[in-house]
This record gives C-alpha cells, sequence and structure tokens, in this order.
C-alpha cells in the first residue's frame, strides 16, 4: 500500500479569528501535500463580531453566532491545539503556549484579534466586564440576565463604558433584550408592547437564498445612492424604537459614558446624530465628554459605584468596559515588528515586516501601507489574500500584494429588527437593511457549516524540497522522491529522532528523569532492555493497551492514552510501577518527527507525574497514522486486589465518569460534533482515576472494573457473572457527556456498537427500555472511561460525595446488586416514569 505524502512542513496558525476560518475553509478544499497543519486556539467556538450584538439581544442562539472551530479544523485536516500562546521563540521557530510544550512551525500566521486594553481607572480591573474576551462577557450577560429572571420586579441598573460603534451596538442590544425580556416577565405591569419589537423567533428575514444582496465576499458592495438619505433628512426618518423611559415603568435603566462629544466617531454626521437620537428616544442615559475616573464597590447593596469627571456617581448592578483595544501584551517580547500601539507590523503581502515566514491578519495587524480601523470586515477581506500568499510562501512563488478597501460598508445593528447602513457619507436605517445584513451574516456563517464533499485527493504540486528551513522565492527546486517505507525493522525510527525527543523533554521533566531506587536499567543505558527490582511480598500486574490517535494533539492524545491504560492498574487495587510505550509517528521528515514524538513524550511525562511512574523503555515505528500504545506494569498486595468478582446483595454501583465518549467522536468523525463537547469530553478522558481507586478502597469497595471498549452493560455483565450476583441500573441515573444524547438522537454510534448490543441478550426486557434515551449509551465504548465499583450500602453516599470534592464531579449511584435469580436474566433496568 502506497504510504500518506510524507510530512516536510510545518505550518501553524496562532488564532481562531475571521481571517484564519477562512483560510482553513480554503485549505480544506485545496490542501498542500507534505504540509502539516496546525491551529492553536484557546477558543474553540469562536464568536462571529457580525452577529454578536443580536446575539446578546436574544435575536441569534449561541451556535449561530459563533464559529465551531472542531468540526472545521477536521474538514481541513488540521491538527487543534487548545491552547493560548505566551509568547515566540523566534530563535527556534516555536509557540510558547500556556498549558502544551513549545509548538514548532517553519510558517506561521497570526490571527489572535484584539484584547482588552489595559485597566487606567482605579477599580476597573475589579468591578467591570471587559468586551474580551467575549466568553466572559457572555457569561456575565446571561448572569444577569438569570438574575432578573428570579427577581423581576427589583429594578436594574447597567453602564456600558465607551461610545464607539462597539459599545453602541452593544448598548442598544442590551437596551433591546432587557426590555422585551421583562415584558415576557411581567407582561401585566408595562401599558402596551414596544412597537416592532422583535422576539429570537422573529428574526427570519426574507429569502436568504436571493442572490441580488451583496455578500461578504464580494469585490465591492453596491449600494445605490436613493437608498441613503441626505445628512438633513434624520429628522423625518421613520423610528422603530421603543418609547421613552417616561412612557414605560422602567425597570432597567442604562447608562453609556463617553469621554468623546459623540457618539461612533469615525462614522459619517447623520449616523452619529442618528445613533444619539436613538438612545435618546429609548431613555438611555448618554453621557458625553464624561470620562469615567474610578469605579468603588458599595458594600451595602454590592453595587458596582461608577464615578466621572463631571461628578456624577451611578450605582450599577452591572458594567460593562467597551473602550478602545489592544494587542496582546505577550507580543511586546516576541521580537516582531510592532507599531507604537503594540500591534504587528505587515507589509501588503501580509507577511510581518520583521520575518517573511511570518504573517499577521485581522486586528492583531497593522497594514503599514495601508492602515485600518480595527474591524471585521478588513478580516474577513484578509482571509482570502492571506491564504494565497501562505500557499504562494510555501510553494516558492511570488506573494500578491492586497491593498484593502478605503470605504467599506458598516452595517450597525440598533436593536428591534433595525439596522443602519452607511458607507462613506451616505446612510440608511430601516428593517431591509437588517433583513440585508442578516442574509450576509447567515451566508458568511454557512462556510463554517456547509462542507462540500471531496471526493478526490488535491492535485497541487509537492513542496519543492523537505529539508528547507524558509521558504521563499527562490527555494532550490523538488528533490527526487525518497524511497518507500520499509517494514519489519525498518519502519523504525531512527535513534536521533529518539535521543533528540528523549534529552527535550527530561530537561523539561528533571524530576521524573532521575530513575526510581528499583530502576535497575532504563533508558539511559543502552541495553536491550528494562530490569526493575520487585517490592518484596508484592505480585506484578501486568496490562497492555494500544490503539490509533482520537486526537490530533499528541500532547493530550498521550494523555487519554496514558490513562486508558493505567486504568486496568486502578481497577485492581495496583500501585503503577513501571510503563513501557508504543509508538507509532507518521510518515514525516526527522524534524517533524522529533517534534511529535516530544510533544507525545510530554503528554506521557504530563500523565505519570500523578504516581511518579517512570517511563521505562518502548518502541517506535512510523506509519501512516499517529497510534500510541502502553504496557502498564503495577504492584499489589495480593490480598487486598480488587477484582469483578466479589460483589454482593445489597451493594450500590458507583460510577465515576460520564458515557458518551464512543457517539461523540464517532459523530466528530463525521464533523458533526459541536466543539465544546469534545473539549468536555477530553476534559474526562485525561482525568486519571488513580485517586478514584484510592477512595474506592478507603470505602470497602467489593469489587471494581474500569468501563472501556466493551461499555458500560459488557463490562458490568463481567462483573455480574465473576460474582453470580444480579444488578438493577437505573437509566435516569446515568452520567452522561454533553451532546451524548444529541448525537445519539441523530443515529451517531461507534462502529463497536453493533457488537456491544450483545449485551443486551442478558437484559431483562431489553425491549421495554431500548427508546429511553440513555439506553443506547449502555453499549458505547468509552476511551479512557471511568471505574465502576460495588461500594456497601452504608458507604455509598460518603464515597460518593469524596468523589466529587476529589475531582469526579459527574460520579453517580447508578444501580443495586441483588442476589441471583436462576430464572431471571441478571441484568435489570429502570427509570422514572415520564
Amino acid at each position: 500500500m502506497m504510504p500518506a505524502t510524507p510530512l516536510t512542513t510545518d505550518l501553524v496558525l496562532l488564532g481562531g479569528g475571521h481571517s484564519h476560518a477562512l483560510v482553513l475553509r480554503k485549505w480544506g478544499m485545496n490542501p498542500l501535500p507534505g504540509v502539516r497543519l496546525t491551529l492553536i486556539t484557546d477558543l474553540v467556538d469562536t464568536p462571529y463580531s457580525g452577529m454578536l450584538p443580536s446575539h446578546v439581544a436574544g435575536v441569534y442562539d449561541f451556535d449561530e453566532a459563533h464559529i465551531d472551530l472542531r468540526p472545521l479544523t477536521r474538514f481541513a485536516n488540521c491538527r487543534l491545539v487548545m491552547d493560548r500562546a505566551v509568547g515566540l521563540d523566534l530563535a527556534n521557530q516555536r509557540v510558547l503556549c500556556a498549558h502544551h510544550p513549545p509548538i514548532a512551525f517553519d510558517v506561521l500566521s497570526i490571527n489572535t484579534g484584539s484584547t482588552p486594553a489595559t485597566f487606567t481607572v482605579p477599580g476597573a480591573s475589579d468591578y467591570a466586564i471587559p468586551a474580551k474576551p467575549v466568553p466572559k462577557l457572555l457569561h456575565q450577560w446571561q448572569d444577569f440576565l438569570a438574575e432578573i429572571q428570579a427577581q423581576p420586579d427589583q429594578p436594574r441598573t447597567i453602564a456600558i463604558v465607551g461610545g464607539g460603534v462597539g459599545g453602541v451596538e452593544l448598548t442598544l442590544n442590551m437596551e433591546a433584550r432587557l426590555t422585551t425580556f421583562l415584558e415576557s416577565l411581567l407582561p401585566d405591569s408595562l401599558d402596551g408592547p414596544h412597537p416592532k419589537s422583535l422576539s429570537p423567533r422573529e428574526r427570519d428575514f426574507d429569502d436568504p437564498s436571493d442572490s441580488r444582496l451583496p455578500t461578504p465576499d464580494s469585490p465591492d458592495l453596491p449600494l445605490p445612492k436613493s437608498l441613503f438619505p441626505q445628512e438633513k433628512d434624520v429628522e423625518n426618518s421613520s423610528s422603530p424604537s421603543p418609547r421613552g423611559r417616561g412612557g414605560r415603568g422602567v425597570r432597567a435603566t442604562l447608562h453609556l459614558f463617553h469621554r468623546g462629544s459623540e457618539l461612533a466617531e469615525g462614522r459619517n454626521r447623520w449616523t452619529r446624530r442618528r445613533i444619539l437620537q436613538i438612545c435618546q428616544e429609548r431613555g438611555i442615559e448618554v453621557h458625553l465628554k464624561d470620562a469615567v475616573t474610578a469605579i468603588t464597590l458599595d458594600e451595602a447593596t454590592g453595587q458596582s459605584i461608577v464615578h466621572s469627571e463631571s461628578g456624577l456617581a451611578v450605582g450599577c448592578d452591572r458594567v460593562f468596559w467597551v473602550t478602545n483595544a489592544a494587542a496582546p501584551s505577550w507580543l511586546q517580547d516576541s521580537g516582531l515588528s510592532l507599531d507604537t500601539q503594540g500591534f504587528i507590523q505587515v507589509g501588503d503581502t501580509l507577511q510581518t515586516l520583521s520575518h517573511p515566514n511570518i504573517f499577521a491578519a485581522g486586528d492583531v495587524a497593522t497594514m503599514v501601507n495601508h492602515p485600518r480601523p480595527k474591524a471585521g470586515v478588513f478580516a474577513v477581506r484578509q482571509g482570502q489574500p492571506l491564504y494565497e500568499n501562505l500557499r504562494r510562501f510555501l510553494q516558492g512563488q511570488p506573494l500578491q500584494p492586497f491593498r484593502p478597501q478605503q470605504k467599506f460598508l458598516n452595517l450597525i445593528d440598533v436593536g428591534y429588527g433595525n439596522t443602519i447602513a452607511a458607507r462613506g457619507p451616505l446612510a440608511w436605517e430601516s428593517p431591509l437593511c437588517r433583513r440585508w445584513k442578516d442574509h450576509i451574516d447567515r451566508k458568511f456563517m454557512a462556510l463554517f457549516t456547509d462542507f462540500p464533499a471531496m471526493t478526490s485527493p488535491p492535485q497541487s504540486p509537492p513542496l519543492p524540497t523537505p529539508h528547507f528551513r524558509l521558504p521563499t522565492p527562490h527555494s532550490p527546486l523538488p528533490t527526487p522522491h525518497s524511497p518507500l517505507p520499509c517494514s519489519g525493522c525498518g519502519s523504525k525510527i531512527g535513534s536521533t529522532v529518539l535521543s533528540q525527543a528523549i534529552r527535550r523533554v527530561r530537561l523539561d521533566f528533571p524530576h521524573l528523569a532521575t530513575a526510581p531506587e528499583d530502576l535497575l536499567i532504563g533508558l539511559e543505558s543502552p541495553d536491550d532492555a528494562a530490569v526493575m527490582a520487585v517490592p518484596p511480598g508484592r505480585v506484578m500486574v501486568h496490562t497492555v493497551d494500544y490503539f490509533p490517535a482520537l486526537v490530533d494533539d499528541p500532547f493530550v492524545f498521550a494523555q487519554i492514552a496514558l490513562k486508558h491504560g493505567l486504568s486496568d492498574l486502578d481497577a485492581m487495587g495496583a500501585q503503577p510501577h513501571s510503563v513501557l510505550a508504543m509508538v507509532q509517528l507518521p510518515y514525516a521528515t526527522p524534524k517533524l518527527q522529533t517534534e511529535t514524538l516530544y510533544h507525545l513524550l510530554s503528554g506521557i511525562y504530563t500523565g505519570l507525574e500523578v504516581t511518579g511512574t517512570p517511563l521505562v523503555g518502548g518502541h517506535t515505528i512510523e506509519g501512516p497514522n499517529l497510534a500510541l500504545g502502553f504496557a502498564c506494569n503495577g504492584v499489589a498486595d495480593p490480598d487486598h486486589l480488587l477484582r469483578k468478582g466479589g460483589m454482593e446483595a445489597g451493594n450500590r454501583l458507583i460510577l465515576t465518569q460520564a458515557l458518551g465518549t464512543g457517539t461523540l467522536f464517532a459523530a466528530d468523525m463525521q464533523k458533526r460534533a459541536k466543539g465544546r463537547w469534545i473539549e468536555a469530553a477530553i476534559e474526562a478522558m485525561i482525568t486519571p482515576n488513580r485517586a478514584a481507586a484510592e477512595i474506592f478502597r478507603q470505602h470497602q469497595a467489593t469489587a471494581c472494573t474500569d468501563v472501556t471498549g466493551f461499555g458500560l452493560a459488557g463490562h458490568l455483565l463481567e462483573m455480574v457473572n465473576a460474582s453470580a450476583v444480579s444488578t438493577t441500573v437505573d437509566l435516569d441515573a446515568l452520567p452522561l457527556l454533553p451532546g451524548a444524547h444529541e448525537t445519539l438522537a441523530q443515529g451517531i454510534v461507534s462502529s463497536l456498537q453493533a457488537q456491544n448490543l450483545q449485551a443486551a441478550q442478558s437484559i431483562a426486557h431489553a425491549a421495554d427500555y431500548a427508546r429511553h434515551p440513555s439506553y443506547p449509551l449502555l453499549f458505547d465504548p468509552q476511551t479512557a472511561g471511568g471505574l465502576l465499583a460495588a461500594v456497601p450500602a452504608d458507604q455509598a453516599n460518603a464515597c460518593l460525595e469524596q468523589l466529587h470534592q476529589q475531582g469526579y464531579p459527574a460520579a453517580a449511584i447508578i444501580g443495586t446488586v441483588h442476589p441471583l435469580d436462576q430464572t431471571k436474566t441478571p441484568l435489570r433496568l429502570t427509570f422514572h416514569q415520564r
């Protein structure tokens, strides 16, 4: 079988902004053979700025207003590394991350966006909510709405600091959301609904397939001048805004503070005047030329007191800070070319001025020849030229300059189904503009959910050479193809790759590199095998596991695989003694294989830190895909082993980890799982079972197993048969991973599910429970699953409480053990009638 094209070059995308989302989409449709693509981001759901205000207003739900990067990276065959950058090591061409080992690159593109400006106002860092990071803003907003729902009669006051376009949009949409929300909670206390207000379900506008409407990728958005009133028409413009605060029993008051003399500075005069008029019509208190000087806490009421230059002091339930954004602080020491504000300076090709193999786009970058405002429209427009120039650079071709438009369409959501469209001196406010904007936004977002079927391999030519460091237009011509990889011992990884990776990881984990006393011969010796002493009075416990990668981040995959392997020892009450690794690295150059192995070893050592268990040896080969397994060896007191047999009637069954990895990762392979579901699953899958095993021992567990490939029913059946008992499992008590019910409802199951279903033959009246949404999870194969133990009834609640306290929040009592009735099947189910 012909192997996949060997990997030769690392292209790293830092940040999941709009530009990189477009690069990923286009890359998936036409990848470059030999390029390993990696995305580093700390947000799996990246907010789309164009829909964010309306999301705050309740018009769009979370998924409609966010780009899910996980299915997008799947489509692009891109490794997804969930982490944030904290610096660059340009000498070694590495991205420094907060929680990962350094990630090497040959070519780097940065699209991280901006960050909140450093708080210089006393108290702002303690009592204000910055607009970025967006997830924190949305979380605080949802908490505020929940407080209102709990006490709708309580008067509320919020302040927004910053009257630029971002602050204005946030203010107007918060007002719209609060008004409609309060009306829904207390409909009889107002003197009628606001005219033309929209509910969340009234957002389905005209047919989005209407091709006459402009889109973000149009070369120039044509706006007929006849549609725009002149500036003198502002007083006559029809307004769908609600009535002023005097005519509606106000329970939410909004204050907008701005140090400037006008709102939405930088927009045309008509737009600025109209926005102020809308604020006044809605009863929003606008404080112009009145900068905030301090924020303090009123301990008696719990409110934040906003103090301004005019001497005003306003008590607020929330203060939102929407002032000018700043560049990420780590750029200051990066060595890149920066402007006076700390943003990355790039030329017309989007290359940094200091490093030709590093590109930047979006808010984090400043085009020195064509400076533009920090706006999402420019990040979107930079997506195509960034993609093309990255490909050209990798292929050693001349790059093409990009010149952003000088005039651009600005669409400002003002709430209640209205939008202001402005370009240059022209502007227009109308529900038609809202429908137009909705069409543009939905068409853009569909790019990241509706992926074309790729039926043929890419036709792009190979890279110039697998050995280049910095590809340039003068890179050498392609070298002859390498011979086909061999099998047998010819497939082993070279000693240089091994020694370099081991040396680097030992520098990162010096305490684990020190051999324990019972390790007589280990990795530091040239001998053929490891030798360890066995503690007197102990028995050896051995197990082995091996499987291909189910996540493409080798650092995280190593932790998942190690937890999976060690769980057999945990389930039997054994203490891990030594570990050997079996590794298959994808076909690649020695440099890239070294990086992959280094990240795998870093993940292994991270997982071994819990017990201090030594990695004493292993075997590495190359193949078409990444795979990893472990031979795990433990020691135990032969009189205190936990086994599957031993359950006693009256015992309670406790499961430590939520179910659903099988269906979720099957959906992930089909690009149908939400990124946040997979991240929640990974969080559970890298949580070691060691502490749970010790808790079970302390609470006199009579039997234990780990729930893995055969699913909960399969492993429970092994325990039942070995113990000669029967059990009842409460389907409603099963802990579930987020998204598991949703993927099962779509009919998505693991390829092993069908074989695991054979366990249903041992379930009493199984057909009666088949329609219960959790029933299929009994047979869902778990990777790196939790422990299932039988605990005496008088110990069960205390055991469960300790599990929750020690980092197993999903742990649950799921069933009871009964004496065996030979006339009945050993597994019974129950659930609460609905």
